[in-house]
């Protein structure tokens, strides 16, 4: 499977610019022994998609520079496989069929709930690379 190793099989792109998320979704991710990349920003996160293997991001909807779903857009110009999530507070019908639109995996209501951030996560890793071998928590 081209950019996975054995030690680290996936790595996890969060985005967020409330560094309290950032930290709880680190907290829910990292026992499943992914390498994790965290970004501030839209824009920070572009860049670590364009220099690094990402399996899965997850982007919040509101952040400066570029939102989840400007980031999400930009990326789709140039990686149509990777999976991103976005999570967001206030859901509308509006945001869905843009994010939809654009090829969000899935868009998660915050605040974020532990399991339905890993099942939504596993299912992404299954559906793209093929089935998840590692702890379902």
């Amino acid at each position: 499977m081209v950019g996975v190793d054995r030690e680290h099989p996936y790595s996890i792109l969060l985005a967020d610019d409330d560094h309290a998320v950032l930290d709880t979704m680190r907290d829910i991710i990292d026992p499943l022994g992914y390498r994790t990349y965290l970004a501030s920003d839209g824009a920070e996160a572009l860049e670590i998609v364009r220099a690094e293997v990402i399996h899965v991001a997850l982007f919040d909807v509101h952040m400066p520079k570029l939102t989840g779903l400007e980031t999400l857009q930009m990326i789709r110009q140039f990686n149509m496989l990777l999976p991103v999530i976005l999570i967001t507070a206030d859901s509308n019908a509006g945001l869905m069929r843009q994010a939809f639109q654009a090829h969000a995996y899935s868009v998660l209501p915050k605040p974020v709930n532990k399991n339905m951030v890993l099942q939504t996560l596993i299912r992404a890793l299954d559906k793209v690379y093929g089935e998840f071998r590692g702890d379902r928590h």
